[in-house]
Formats: structure tokens, C-alpha cells, sequence
């Protein structure tokens, strides 16, 4: 019974994820130019061999770390401070919690067109802004001219929606710390800076791990906010290894490219989950010793 009422949900995964996975990983390993099923010449390790010598893989590659970088440790910097903030006694706590988890709710692609639109050259809000305050004398374009800058502005957009979830999962590991504690350490004369670096910060870290895995991850497989914002543009200053992917699997029809750099991505994020977790455990055993 158990066998039967499980097998539905165990087909859809099949279909879905298994099926899906296992013949990408069989076309990386063959020339494969079109959608439909035929006789393809088989390559072994070539397509893998000729995206690792490939300048674009790497300028991607370049790309991809800056991105993940950048928007995680703005991220949690700012989520903290922000779970610091929401887990002060403040009146309207429920409205401000309210508030704050807003941007995260809005659909990624959503939030993309939002930021190209504030960021338009011609009638975006943040050039209407500048000009206003008389930091810049013309309208710019962030997003079309300068490659750094539009990749920074894909971060500003990214950072914007995702540092409330990174403050909430934070909140959570600070309802879990003991009152008590920060009562002892006032008693002992210990400051709010020194009771961060001494109690919240140390007890924080397991919770902090979790979300440089999640977001790290994330951030690393970052695609549709990218589609929405800049294509990859200018001048391929934002094309992460994800894009690259869609370009090269979709958009060229190159599918066993496509799919050698999708499972080059798979074995980038499956190294860098378990470093984290591997940080987080050696932590974990020094504060038990």
C-alpha cells in the first residue's frame, strides 16, 4: 500500500527531475545539434574539455564569483543589522516584519523589471533622483554602456529582494538565544557591542552558515533576474555561467555544451555546499570542546 500510494509522486520525479537529469548528462558526452533523438557522433570529455579552455567559460566564471560574492556578503551584512533591528522591543514590530518581508514576496522577474525600469536612462527614478540632488549633471545608463556598473546594478536588484529573507532567517536564530544571557553580560558590564561579538554573533553561527549555503548557491545559479535586466549585456559584462548555459544550450542550439556546462555548474555548487558544511561542522565541534 505504502509502494502504490508513493508511486505517483515517485513518477512525477522521475519525469521531472531523474529522466531530465540522466539524459543531459548523457548528451554532454555526445555532439548533439537539435531537439529530436537521432544517431549523434559520440565526443566523450571533448565538450567538457573545450568549455574549460573556452575565454568565454572563464569570463563567465569571473562574473558568476563577483555576483555571489557581492550579493552575499551584502546580503547578510545587511540582514543582519535588519534582524537587529526587527528583533528590538520597537512598537509596530508586526507592522514593520510586515514590511520589511515585501520585497523578498515580489516574483524575481518582477523585481527585475521594476529595477531596469528605475534604472531607465531616459525616465528611470534613480537618474530623476540624482539629477535632482544634483549628484550627477545628466541622465546615465546604467545598464547598457558600462559592464561593471550594469553588473553591479544586477547586484543592487538582487540585494534589494533577497536581504529580507536573509534577516528573517536571522531572526529566527535570534528568538533562540536565551535572554538571559544578555542580562548576565549587562550585569557584568558588558556593552551592546561587546554582548554581538561575545554572545549573538558566536550562538548566531550555526544559523549564519545555513544561509551563506542557501544564498551562496543561489546566487552562484543566478539567471532570470539577469534575462530580465541585461541579457547578458553590455558587451557580456553580466553573462554568469547560467546564462551561458541558456545561451549556448538554447540560443545556439550547442545542447551538448549546454548541457557539459550545466553539470560543470552542478559539480561547482556541490563543492562549495560542502565546504560550507564542512566549516559549519568543525565549528560546531570546537564550541562543543
Amino acid at each position: 500500500m505504502a509502494f502504490l500510494l508513493l508511486l505517483p509522486a515517485a513518477l512525477i520525479v522521475f519525469g521531472v527531475v531523474l529522466y531530465p537529469a540522466g539524459r543531459a548528462l548523457v548528451i554532454s558526452f555526445y555532439d548533439v545539434d537539435s531537439p529530436f533523438p537521432g544517431a549523434y557522433p559520440f565526443k566523450g570529455f571533448a565538450n567538457y574539455t573545450d568549455i574549460l579552455s573556452s575565454d568565454r567559460f572563464w569570463s563567465a566564471v569571473e562574473h558568476t564569483l563577483y555576483f555571489t560574492v557581492a550579493s552575499t556578503a551584502a546580503e547578510l551584512l545587511l540582514g543582519m543589522g535588519l534582524a537587529l533591528l526587527l528583533a528590538a522591543p520597537l512598537r509596530f514590530r508586526w507592522l514593520f516584519r510586515s514590511v520589511v518581508i515585501l520585497p523578498w514576496a515580489l516574483p524575481t522577474i518582477v523585481n527585475g523589471a521594476m529595477w531596469t525600469w528605475i534604472l531607465n536612462a531616459q525616465y528611470g527614478a534613480a537618474n530623476a533622483a540624482l539629477t535632482q540632488l544634483h549628484l550627477q549633471q545628466d541622465y546615465r545608463s546604467f545598464l547598457g554602456t558600462n559592464p561593471f556598473l550594469a553588473l553591479n546594478m544586477v547586484v543592487l536588484a538582487d540585494v534589494w529582494k533577497n536581504t529580507s529573507l536573509v534577516a528573517f532567517f536571522l531572526l529566527a536564530g535570534l528568538q533562540t538565544i536565551p535572554r538571559e544571557l544578555y542580562e548576565a553580560a549587562r550585569v557584568d558590564g558588558a556593552g551592546p557591542v561587546r554582548s554581538f561579538f561575545r554572545i549573538t554573533l558566536p550562538l548566531l553561527t550555526p544559523t549564519v552558515a545555513i544561509v551563506l549555503v542557501l544564498r551562496t548557491i543561489d546566487a552562484f545559479r543566478v539567471f532570470d533576474i539577469i534575462y530580465v535586466m541585461t541579457r547578458g549585456g553590455p558587451a557580456s559584462g553580466t553573462r554568469t555561467i547560467t546564462f551561458l548555459t541558456y545561451e549556448l544550450g538554447l540560443g545556439s542550439e550547442r545542447y551538448s555544451y549546454g548541457a557539459a556546462l550545466a553539470y560543470l555548474t552542478v559539480v561547482a555548487v556541490l563543492m562549495l555546499a560542502v565546504l560550507y558544511l564542512r566549516l559549519l561542522r568543525q565549528n560546531e565541534m570546537r564550541s562543543v570542546t
